[in-house]
């Protein structure tokens, strides 16, 4: 069996000494990068672990590395002299691995060396069993590849804790199966999985859903009413878009996580969440709070792991292998028998997937409509394709441009079933102009 394989770049001579003799006793099949050699290579080395010595001067390489999503592939270990280097920083924030600032403590380093070790032969064990399907699966989600395989063991891990999890990745890739992945990891499967979109929530109602109310505690509470929290009550409350929660809301929801304790609209009495968090965003949370939009010290309660969902352009052949299992679960579905040419498969690896898992579902089930038998290059329909050519083809004539935008408004929210986040989004508007606009319709009827 192969031994996983380890690069290294340490550019100071004694470190390295120190370094190497490490990796010779945990027994890395080591590959070197020299100090002059340039950290570009990295993209092409099949090394499992990265083991690299960074400083100021590598700030270039380091934006590269980021750029090329390598570390949702692999992972890495850096050595820094604590200097501040943003895309190390957000490589760091996406998951890379270790940062480990000098003065080394090498004890420290052999154990995670060894863990590393470890972890990588139980997974060359894995990949060597693996069964001739052509997708594999965990918990709810779908992949086979590399990035993902790191995903599903980081998942694993911190399933079995009570650890609140804040999960970031962008629109369509997938944040609410990776929720519900961990919730049937845990000990609390047995009990509920509530999901709620933050951004859909009313803010004039957004007490009473999240922490109920009693009947008569406001015009039209004419029963009680459970709240989310009392919903997923031993279980597990997945709230998606938290970025989106008004900031008056979001002061009550850290008042829960700091003590446990919340009250239905209405009630005197006080009540005991027993209930894991889960969050997610498509946003980056830093940015967010530096945005004013976001509260710095609900973050931190709600980060008490952060996890990111790589998007689809990182994931290698899964984009074609998941192409085939959407394709053949329609067919199962339809009860016929419909085949993709190669040339429809290669324009599927080559788009970028700016809309990630769920824009790829969208392009093979529209495919599938579209084609008799075989899906060919024409069938596919890709969301950046569609021009105003395109468009104007459908627009009916005669209709006010506050019809349009109606029109426009309802197909983003059908598209999107509802989500008001990501039909904002589409529209290229916020969430509040959305709830503005729906208002004023809502009053023309």
């Amino acid at each position: 069996m192969a031994r996983p394989k380890l690069l290294l770049r340490v550019k100071q001579n004694k470190l390295s000494q120190q370094i190497s003799k490490i990796i010779e006793s945990i027994d890395f099949n080591v590959e070197y990068l020299t100090p002059t050699q340039d950290l570009e290579q990295l993209q092409t080395s099949n090394a499992d672990l990265f083991l690299l010595e960074v400083n100021e001067s590598d700030r270039e390489a380091i934006q590269t590395l980021l750029n090329s999503n390598l570390h949702f592939y692999r992972d890495f270990i850096f050595i820094s002299n604590g200097q501040p280097i943003s895309p190390l920083d957000e490589m760091m924030r996406q998951g890379a691995g270790y940062h480990l600032r000098q003065p080394i403590d090498l004890k420290q380093l052999k154990e995670v060396l060894q863990d590393y070790f470890s972890e990588l032969l139980n997974n060359h064990k894995g990949v060597e069993t693996i069964q001739a399907s052509n997708i594999d699966q965990f918990g709810l989600l779908t992949g086979s590849s590399l990035v993902m395989r790191k995903l599903y063991r980081t998942i694993r891990r911190v399933a079995s804790t009570e650890s609140n999890v804040l999960i970031q990745g962008e629109s369509g890739a997938g944040k609410e199966l990776v929720a519900q992945t961990i919730h049937s990891q845990s000990k609390r499967n047995l009990n509920p999985f509530i999901a709620v979109n933050c951004g859909a929530l009313s803010p004039e109602l957004i007490d009473s859903e999240l922490f109920g109310h009693i009947k008569g505690a406001f015009t039209g509470a004419l029963k009680d009413h459970k709240g989310l929290f009392e919903q997923a009550e031993g279980g597990t409350l997945f709230l998606d878009e938290v970025t989106e929660m008004p900031l008056e809301q979001q002061v009550k929801l850290l008042r829960v996580l700091e003590n446990g304790e919340y009250r239905p609209v209405g009630s005197q009495k006080t009540m005991l969440a027993n209930v894991r968090i889960i969050a997610a965003t498509n946003r980056n949370p830093l940015q967010a709070i530096q945005d004013e939009i976001f509260r710095e010290d609900l973050y931190f309660r709600l980060c008490q792991f952060p996890l990111q969902v790589p998007p689809l352009r990182a994931r290698g052949k899964d984009v074609t292998e998941l192409a085939k299992h959407f394709l053949a679960y329609r067919c199962s579905e339809e009860k016929v028998a419909k085949s993709i040419t190669e040339q429809a498969l290669e324009k599927i690896a080559n788009y970028n997937w700016p809309g990630n898992v769920r824009e790829l579902r969208h392009t093979v089930e529209r495919a599938f409509i579209l084609a008799e038998a075989i899906i060919d290059v024409d069938h596919l329909i890709f969301e950046a394709d569609k021009s105003q050519d395109d468009i104007s083809d459908i627009i009916p004539s005669g209709l006010t441009l506050e019809e349009l935008e109606k029109i426009a408004i309802h197909k983003a929210l059908d598209e999107n079933k509802g989500n008001k986040t990501e039909a904002a989004q589409q529209l290229g508007i916020s969430v509040k102009t959305l709830y503005n606009k729906l208002e004023k319709y809502a009053e023309m009827k």
